[in-house]
């Protein structure tokens, strides 16, 4: 069937398109490739997806409904998955406007194309982001998330809110998926997990926030992959049981949901850090700073929605992923590690 990625040459956007050619597939990936970071990297991405047979790569900004419109109506989509999305926390603060336009006038665009060409299933990026001044762990889709702390968590708020609008007035099955800090190769340079790796290798210091008393559902690609790839097939009904009464966030008398994808074992950043060191063989220089405008303390998903509908569980430690992305950081950027072999035989994290 012919699936629509919006985001195609993005981190998750590449890893899913890839996932679902080899699958037989064919994809109609779309990108606007904005220079939010390294456009290079979105290029590579988009090649290596271009050289497959069953990809139809498209240049398209999604805040203009004409050209999705045009889109739409060359291919005949059977489900799309809205990855497309201005990212990051902090620069929806100093940069509100693109987020008002690609997050929520991007998504109106594509909600109403869908909705206009009949797709069977629109599955969307929401963001852990959403539950902001939450304090309960784990995180649960049955939990009110109206007390959003910065713009981006807003914008992901309002997606939902209007997929849910969508599927009452006109039936559109959709689904909202509730991303916990995705990493692995091929990402992006404006995360964490990246920018340390960078510092480490060169020997810059790396700045840790909150005195690094952070926690965080590190939730490795391929498992996010496969999460998506499990709900293809599997639209949501109206919930029968569903109460107007006591009204339940989660789910709906229309084909709506929402789901947490992430690893469901939050991970301590110093260890984190550490993962990093041990791979490169290089300690890191520290300079900690208070927690910035925005951030969370912790991130922790409750999954079990997803487990029971579509059998999601995670498989990846942050220690494998970690060295799985490194590797990758290392063939990518040609990098040398200083790790000596000793270490890899027995684990220890250099001193």
């Amino acid at each position: 069937m012919t699936i629509l990625v919006t985001g195609a040459a993005g981190f998750i956007g590449y890893h899913l398109s890839d996932r679902l050619l080899r699958e037989g597939n064919h994809v109609v990936g779309i990108d606007n490739f904005n220079s939010y970071y390294d456009i290079k990297l979105k290029e590579d991405r988009f090649a290596m997806l271009e050289s497959h047979p069953n990809f139809q790569g498209v240049r398209l900004d999604i805040a203009s409904y004409g050209d999705l419109e045009g889109l739409f109506n060359k291919h005949a989509i059977h489900t799309a998955i809205h990855l497309a999305a201005q990212a990051g926390v902090r620069y929806s603060i100093t940069n509100p406007f693109a987020y008002l336009e690609s997050n929520l006038l991007g998504f109106g665009n594509v909600l109403e194309a869908c909705r206009r060409h009949e797709v069977s299933h629109l599955i969307y990026a929401s963001s852990s982001s959403v539950y902001g001044a939450n304090e309960k762990m784990p995180f649960s889709v049955h939990d009110s998330v109206d007390h959003p702390v910065s713009l981006y968590a807003a914008t992901k708020k309002a997606n939902e809110l209007m997929a849910h609008t969508y599927s009452h007035l006109y039936g559109l099955p959709t689904t909202g998926l509730r991303f916990f800090t995705v990493y692995g190769p091929w990402g992006r340079p404006d995360m964490a997990y990246f920018s340390f790796t960078k510092r480490i290798a060169e020997g810059v210091p790396i700045q840790v926030f909150n005195e690094g008393r952070m926690r965080r559902d590190f939730t490795y690609i391929d498992d996010i992959v496969e999460g998506i790839y499990r709900l293809i097939g599997h639209p949501p009904k109206p919930d029968p049981q569903w109460n107007r009464e006591r009204p339940d966030p989660g789910s709906s008398y229309a084909p709506y949901k929402v789901y947490n994808i992430g690893n469901n074992q939050p991970v301590e950043l110093m260890r984190f850090i550490r993962a990093i060191e041990d791979k490169l063989g290089k300690q890191a220089v520290m300079e900690f700073k208070p927690m910035q405008p925005g951030d969370v303390q912790a991130t922790f998903a409750d999954i079990d929605e997803l487990t029971r509908d579509a059998g999601f569980r995670p498989q990846t430690t942050i220690e494998d992923g970690i060295g799985r992305f490194i590797d990758w950081y290392a063939d990518y950027y040609n990098v040398q590690s200083d790790k000596p072999s000793e270490t890899a035989a027995n684990g220890e994290v250099p001193v």
